[in-house]
């Protein structure tokens, strides 16, 4: 059975400040992802939250892209602005960067990770979602589970994924795209993904079939909107066994937390912490940044699940050293590394700055 797996995310409220999503919130989504099932366009839904994000997690048959089911989401979250709005939560509204629905939701504001697939006999499929971080977040990890032996063994002992896979990169910065093979090119693709502030992993396929096994959302909404209006948090769909990296393959990059641009108005570098649902609620310096990270069975497209994966208690101490990493980087204040390099940066007074200087500025001698 070939079906679609999306999932759009955008933050549409704060509840308080960016900390969360009020319940309200993700019950009025629910009930609009409830109403398009009954009316046949979903074949599953479930709408969920990452901190302040609202997410839509749906199956259909309309493939990616679909104008029908984009609309859905952008109306839902045009509903859920309204009830935001009603009840003054902080930020209402602010990844919608359009008036109206022009047909394709990207470009708009909200992030999008899509996959079509024809469901196997036991599809397992991870849905990463991220808050308080930037789109490149999810190149160590995708780079680990598809390309580092040292992480996923199967890419050794595995006679069905030795032949390895390839990685689709976008230059969000040129709007371009590459595609490079691993094992093959992983130096020449790490030359690229190692700066995730412009060169974005968008998909990852199986080198012998084609087969898609991961896709993630690559909108900047700096670019998009041409000024600071939030952090792009993410989100990440991995299909996992067979002929993919295990489950435990899946989520074992997020047993050691590694550093992420984004955390306080997008302008910071911060430890990205694996976390439950219930604890996605980046509050300390608004961060640090999290992720979560639900596992679904798909039968028929129905979502059976949720399993919250990072609930195990062997992520504790990649929590505990996130939180230490958070301390080392706080006390450089508005210093680089923990603030990022001017030309990175989201949300500055640099412009009103150097204008304020100009002509203090001399010759050196």
């Amino acid at each position: 059975m070939k079906i679609t797996l999306s999932v759009i995310k955008a933050d549409i409220g704060g509840y308080v400040g960016h900390s969360e999503s009020h319940p309200d919130i993700i019950a009025k989504a629910a009930e609009c992802l409830a109403k398009a099932k009954k009316d046949g366009l979903l074949i599953d839904c479930q709408a969920t939250k990452c901190g302040d994000d609202l997410q839509l997690i749906m199956t259909h048959q309309k493939g990616t892209g679909s104008y029908e089911i984009h609309k859905l989401a952008w109306d839902t979250f045009v509903t859920g602005t309204e009830l935001a709005k009603k009840m003054k939560l902080y930020g209402a509204g602010q990844d919608l960067l359009a008036d109206a629905f022009s047909g394709n939701i990207r470009g708009m504001g909200p992030g999008v990770a899509e996959m079509e697939f024809e469901e196997r006999p036991a599809e397992p499929v991870l849905i990463f979602m991220a808050d308080k971080t930037a789109a490149g977040a999810w190149n160590m990890p995708l780079y680990k589970m598809f390309a580092d032996p040292f992480n996923t063994i199967g890419l050794v002992i595995a006679a069905n994924m030795h032949n390895g896979f390839t990685f689709e990169v976008h230059d969000v910065k040129e709007h371009k795209k590459t595609s490079l093979n691993a094992p093959d090119e992983i130096y020449d693709m790490l030359v690229l993904i190692g700066s995730p502030s412009r060169f974005v992993v968008k998909a990852v396929y199986h080198r012998d079939n084609g087969e898609i096994a991961a896709a993630s959302s690559t909108e900047r909404l700096h670019e998009t909107a041409g000024k600071y209006v939030g952090k792009d948090d993410p989100v990440c769909i991995v299909r996992s066994q067979g002929i993919f990296p295990a489950v435990g393959e899946v989520l074992e990059p997020f047993a050691a937390p590694i550093l992420v641009e984004g955390w306080m108005r997008g302008s910071h570098m911060g430890p990205l912490m694996p976390v439950s649902v219930p604890d996605s609620t980046p509050s300390r310096f608004d961060g640090p940044p999290r992720v979560i990270c639900l596992g679904y069975q798909l039968c028929d497209g129905k979502l059976v699940g949720p399993r919250d994966m990072f609930a195990d208690i062997a992520f504790d101490p990649a929590r505990h050293q996130a939180n230490e990493m958070a301390d080392m980087m706080r006390r450089h204040g508005p210093f680089e590394p923990h603030r990022k390099p001017l030309e990175e940066m989201e949300y500055t007074t640099m412009p009103e700055v150097m204008a304020k200087l100009k002509g203090r500025f001399k010759d050196l001698d």
